[in-house]
């Protein structure tokens, strides 16, 4: 079994270097070398018409994504720089930003949403609706395994 652990661990780290070179190599060639983080501008977007979730804090963020909140203030120093994003006080708590996409970052967005839609179709061919059912179910069990074993801060 610790064989089949060590080729599961492999995988998955395989996997996902390689669909990270896939996305960027997508965002590439859609002129989008820049964004650095999409998951990112695609949970910015997400929030667009709510002023809470424009409110989110860094660490929330950081959360969302499963990186470090230093990493998050990175990407949006570089969003900003960029024109994808500006800043603003928060209405009710100066201390809290409100993250908002400019017409630049909306569209984006839309480049980004459409680079992993490409990249899922290219990962995920060949496989039937019950294949990918059963894989997402897999992938939500074994996310749930390692969120559930961690210890609560």
């Amino acid at each position: 079994m610790k064989d089949v652990f060590h080729e599961m661990d492999l995988l998955s780290r395989q996997l996902n270097q390689a669909h990270r070179a896939a996305v960027q190599w997508e965002l590439n060639a859609a002129g989008l070398r820049e964004v650095g983080h999409p998951m990112l501008l695609t949970i910015l977007e997400s929030g667009e018409g709510s002023q809470d979730q424009q409110c989110r804090a860094q660490r929330d963020l950081a959360e969302l994504l499963h990186i470090s909140p230093a990493a998050v203030a990175n990407s949006l120093k570089s969003l900003e720089k960029s024109g994808y994003i500006r800043r603003e006080p928060g209405q009710w708590d100066a201390r809290r930003n409100r993250v908002i996409l400019t017409g630049k970052g909306v569209q984006a967005v839309e480049g980004c949403r459409n680079a992993f839609q490409r990249v899922s179709e290219q990962m995920m061919s060949g496989f039937s609706p019950e294949e990918l059912e059963q894989l997402a179910q897999f992938q939500r069990r074994m996310l749930n395994n390692l969120l559930n074993s961690q210890p609560k801060e």
